[in-house]
């Protein structure tokens, strides 16, 4: 109470005084500082009860004043004597032994405000970046302590004046190099050498080390250095007396404190406080962007960033219940790392594990975003640690299982990872880790090469359907990403001789053909009585398609005719048979709304290939090698093997199905187009293509139909029941089948309008 008073009158006595110098001002607050020590008797005294924090904030005022009223980069005379005599040294070493109680609190502030409101480049001072260095290595020793708060405030601020000028991380690098040292190799400075005469710097308690500084730092040892005055000698004596203990350890295995900056942001992101931890994330996240080489490689290879990151992401992981709905997991809220914010109570769509699953997935989106934001090199470590760490050592052996509820749940969070990921590099990773690295074509006989592709793939056609439609969601949320091995791996590598065709010279009955624009018994398009999903007052006009297409490119040649796609369109078109067909009985099931869809997906498609540089032109077959054997590869395999089976599965499993393969037949590339589009390919002996899929299932709906009494009605009774426009009732006979039938006609019109819109995309000029 006494001081308090004291400290009252004193600022009284300043407001009257007549204003002193700015210097003499810096350097009597300094002093009132040092004599505290000199003269105090009770070191257990909390520091809010004397007039230290008073005459650090006057010391700040006092430089920031000094600061506004001279040149731009011009140091003044008070801050020369704070880098001089070593203030900040001092400072350290009163902080680290927090003598009084609370003075590591003040010195974290001191620092924190020094850095944040000066705003001449102070770091690349000798005296300011290595007691900075020395205070780093306090912050995050021990977890929520009461200084946690100022020690992310000021690693924060450090990370901040690094981002500003990323060359000055340089000096946070602290190489051991005793070695070199004892041999005298130059710009190796010993501590004892840099903290000259000056018995205030000396770092109690701490282990002194030789640091390679960059050449900053050596130019500042040239400062002169002033004999040490009697009252520094006894301020020296004062503090050896107090007891000057370290604070212990944290209980983090640090193999290398080599980037202690990063180390003690590290051990703070385990702060129980969630806002500390949040900082602390933040922070790594400026560090790990630094452009510098150095940083990076230091970042990566001598700090603990990769085990931590991917250590938490496996125990977040293994802290899942053993099966969460997989509805939950498609549908907890967006994930944002930084508002990991959660209360069950009030929450009304709770259910058991979802506090677990949204801390999962809020520390993947941190490593995502983490990765996106690093520096290259760090970028690609931090990706691998995560792919060799967390998807092989923690996610392979769950979606390995054999427990069909452990499947499902280990296949919908890796449906959940691969839609949430947006990083180039650990998505790289990711499709690696999925699918392996192979892209010579398949053979039957290795498909279960890559043990994890294989089992997925096999998934996709699953005695449970659940897993199938998990396992398929996954592929086709896995094909819309940005990344050209996805495709080339499931698909392309195995078109890429065309040996699906078998070359024929065309004969001059073919030739005819061709020039007329007909096939033997087509219906030419606008004489077909059953087209009439793309009359004149339920679809835009030709003008209005080729207008709105995407641009042709120098790589898509222009086709002469519109023949050609007048015949694909019809040939999809008029595969289901017209006592198959249910939708022309009901309104707004046209042929036109799938237009729309395969306009607007197509543009979207092209623009995620633009970088792949893929040919506009199939592959001549003169320089195909046609005699290899054709497989269609694993994937493809599945899908038109289920696709086979279209009417003898559930619903829900046929529109799956299909949807990946309308996914596959949007891409931009000419195999793709040829192998899945068109009915005209001249098929090699022994194998098929999607159309010869479809067309052998006609082949056995049009068996089937005749011995279904009043098949038509039936089928028109399940259509309004799927579109809701009739209430569910009694069970309707080959429930299945029908359900089938009315998939099967809507995938021939998707196709139909995916080949319409590549057609007009590809030849307008």
């Amino acid at each position: 109470m006494f001081s308090k008073f004291t400290s009252i009158l004193q600022h009284a006595v300043e407001a009257l005084a007549p204003s002193l110098p700015l210097q003499e001002d810096f350097v009597y607050h300094w002093k009132a500082i040092t004599h505290y020590y000199i003269e105090t008797s009770d070191d257990k005294a909390p520091v809010t009860d004397t007039n230290i924090p008073s005459h650090l904030e006057q010391m700040l005022d006092i430089l920031v004043q000094e600061e506004n009223e001279r040149e731009s980069g011009e140091t003044g005379p008070c801050m020369e004597y704070l880098l001089h005599h070593k203030i900040l040294e001092t400072l350290y070493t009163l902080g680290k032994a927090d003598c009084p109680p609370g003075m590591k609190q003040q010195v974290l502030v001191f620092y924190t405000k020094l850095l944040g409101r000066i705003r001449q480049p102070l770091l690349p001072h000798i005296n300011v970046h290595r007691p900075v260095q020395k205070l780093i290595r306090l912050c995050g020793e021990v977890l929520a302590t009461p200084t946690e708060n100022e020690e992310i405030q000021f690693l924060c601020i450090v990370c901040a004046k690094l981002k500003q000028d990323p060359y000055l991380v340089n000096f946070f690098l602290e190489n051991k190099l005793k070695s070199l040292a004892s041999k005298g190799v130059p710009n190796v400075i010993s501590e004892d050498t840099l903290k000259g005469q000056d018995s205030l710097s000396t770092d109690t308690g701490q282990s002194r080390q030789p640091e390679e500084l960059s050449g900053a730092a050596g130019m500042e040892q040239t400062e002169s250095e002033e004999e040490p005055s009697p009252q520094m000698d006894d301020l020296s004596t004062s503090l050896d007396n107090l007891s000057v203990s370290s604070l212990p350890e944290a209980s983090v295995v640090r193999p290398n404190q080599d980037y202690n900056l990063v180390n003690s942001l590290l051990n703070l992101t385990r702060s129980p406080d969630g806002r500390i931890a949040v900082k602390a994330c933040e922070g790594l996240m400026l560090l790990v962007s630094l452009p510098e080489p150095a940083a990076a490689k230091c970042l990566t290879q001598s700090t603990c960033l990769c085990e931590l990151l991917t250590d938490r992401l496996a125990s977040l992981y293994k802290a899942l219940p053993q099966s969460v709905d997989p509805l939950d997991i498609e549908t907890v809220e967006a994930i944002n790392w930084g508002l990991d914010s959660y209360s069950h109570k009030e929450d009304a769509s709770a259910f058991p594990g979802k506090r677990a699953l949204i801390s999962f997935l809020s520390w993947f989106d941190y490593c995502d975003q983490l990765i996106k934001e690093a520096q290259k090199t760090a970028a690609v470590a931090l990706a691998k640690a995560v792919h060799e760490r967390f998807f092989i050592g923690v996610m392979e052996p769950q979606l390995m299982q054999t427990s069909e509820m452990g499947i499902l749940t280990s296949t919908a969070l890796l449906h959940r990872i691969v839609r949430q990921v947006t990083s180039d590099v650990l998505l790289q990773e990711m499709v690696f880790f999925i699918l392996g690295e192979q892209r010579e074509p398949e053979t039957l006989a290795e498909i279960s090469r890559h043990p994890l592709r294989h089992r997925l793939i096999e998934h996709c056609d699953h005695i449970s359907d659940e897993i199938s439609i998990m396992t398929l969601r996954m592929f086709e949320h896995l094909l819309q990403k940005p990344n050209e091995h996805i495709l080339y791996n499931l698909v392309l590598r195995n078109l890429e001789e065309r040996n699906y065709t078998e070359y024929k010279p065309l004969c001059p009955e073919d030739k005819d053909v061709v020039e007329n624009g007909l096939i033997a018994g087509a219906v030419d398009l606008e004489e077909d009585p059953l087209f009439t999903d793309i009359s004149p007052e339920n679809t835009l006009s030709n003008q209005e398609w080729l207008s709105s297409s995407p641009p042709a490119t120098p790589d898509h040649p222009k086709n002469d005719g519109k023949t050609e796609v007048h015949k694909i369109v019809n040939s999809f078109l008029c595969l289901v048979p017209d006592e198959a067909k249910s939708s022309y009985h009901v309104e707004g099931t046209g042929y036109d709304t799938y237009l729309r869809d395969a306009h607007r997906q197509f543009r979207d498609y092209c623009a995620i290939c633009l970088r792949w540089e893929w040919p506009g032109s199939p592959k001549a077959l003169e320089k195909c090698n046609l005699e290899a054997a054709f497989f269609e590869g694993h994937f493809l395999k599945v899908l038109f093997d289920r696709m086979g089976r279209i009417l003898d599965q559930p619903y829900d499993v046929n529109l799956q199905v299909t949807s990946v393969l309308s996914r596959l037949s949007l891409f931009p590339h000419p195999h793709i187009h040829e192998y899945l589009l068109d009915p005209y390919v001249n098929l090699a002996s022994g194998c098929r293509s999607l159309f010869s899929v479809i067309v052998r299932v006609v082949g056995d709906l049009m068996l089937r139909i005749q011995r279904i009494q009043d098949f038509t009605p039936k089928l028109l009774l399940v259509r309004k029941r799927l579109l809701g426009l009739e209430p569910e009732g009694p069970i309707i006979d080959h429930i299945t089948l029908l359900e089938g039938v009315i998939v099967l006609e809507e995938f021939c019109k998707e196709l139909a309008a995916i080949a319409f819109v590549k057609y007009h995309a590809s030849s307008t000029p």
